[in-house]
């Protein structure tokens, strides 16, 4: 079970198990979505444009940040929805062989009590495994709050 609004505390920090991304990660993201860029699918290409082998897609790596963030626990059956991305930026390429470490930090807590639910802000950096951040910014996740348990 994952944490309720009232278990979050702004300025609390954690951090998700790290995740290695593939080749395989990065074509089966190119064929899932038609995004068949000739950076994400041809390292020759890559290397043409200044990186040193095929890049992973930026969507690719924000969707592994969020599931690296589920796995974390936090979220499991607490989480109404995911309410909005703020000033996402990605700032490094991710390669394949890269391992990502993910560490989110509450920034702001917004109580509905109408709806027994609050929006929980966190700041999430994502970096690689030589320590450079490859992308981050703000998810506005919104929490079941413990008065809205259902009672069995």
């Amino acid at each position: 079970m994952g944490r309720y609004f009232e278990e979050f505390a702004i300025g609390e920090r954690v951090e998700a198990p790290s995740r290695s991304i593939a080749v395989a990660d990065i074509d089966g993201f190119a064929a899932l979505t038609g995004d068949v860029n000739r950076l994400h699918v041809d390292d020759d290409f890559a290397r043409t444009q200044g990186f040193r082998e095929r890049i992973a897609h930026g969507a690719l790596v924000l969707s592994v940040a969020l599931g690296m963030a589920w796995q974390t626990g936090i979220l499991e059956d607490t989480t109404r929805a995911f309410r909005e991305i703020e000033t996402w930026k990605f700032t490094s390429p991710v390669y394949p062989g890269d391992v990502l470490s993910l560490v989110v930090e509450v920034t702001a807590l917004k109580p509905y009590p109408r709806l027994r639910s609050g929006t929980v802000s966190f700041l999430a950096t994502v970096t690689n495994d030589r320590g450079e951040t490859v992308c981050g910014g703000t998810l506005h996740l919104l929490m079941v709050m413990q008065i809205g348990r259902a009672h069995v």
